[in-house]
């Protein structure tokens, strides 16, 4: 399977690329992982809903160009479902079974996700009710696809 990570912005930080690189190296074993990351927008302080709105489509409009249509898309949303490891492991390994050869994992920006990305979406995942970095985000949920294949394969991973 592919697992494919489409975000906005670039990881700048040196920890987190660090962190990212090494999920990936883990997860090579399991799937062939690839990242796509879109240009973000500068959002102004005190921007207006409008503002805000439009950003977000300009962005959206970056990932969609990157949203294939034999990917089965998950969108990371604030207002998805919420998992727990082993449902999360459960559904990558449902997805395998059903056929699907690429899931896209979208995380956006720091205003979120477009309408037109989020009704392009399978599934809507969520992490939890807070609100976390979009470029933590992407070590997170590495770390939890890494997980889930442990949990597919009965292999240890700590508690």
């Amino acid at each position: 399977m592919e697992i494919r990570i489409l975000s906005v912005g670039k990881i700048k930080e040196k920890y987190l690329n660090a962190g990212i690189q090494e999920y990936a190296k883990r997860l090579s074993r399991y799937c062939r992982l690839t990242f796509c990351q879109v240009a973000d927008e500068k959002t102004p302080d005190k921007a207006s809903d409008a503002l805000n709105e439009q950003i977000k489509d300009l962005e959206g409009r970056r990932l969609m160009k990157h949203i294939r249509e034999q990917d089965y898309v998950i969108a990371l949303a604030i207002d998805g479902k919420m998992l727990d490891s082993v449902e999360l492991s459960q559904m990558l390994g449902r997805l395998g079974v059903e056929g699907k050869s690429s899931v896209a994992f979208v995380i956006g920006g720091s205003l979120g996700l477009s309408r037109e990305v989020l009704s392009r979406a399978d599934c809507r995942l969520s992490f939890s009710r807070m609100t976390f970095p979009h470029q933590l985000m992407q070590m997170i949920l590495l770390e939890q696809i890494y997980r889930g294949y442990r949990i597919l394969n009965h292999e240890p991973y700590h508690k």
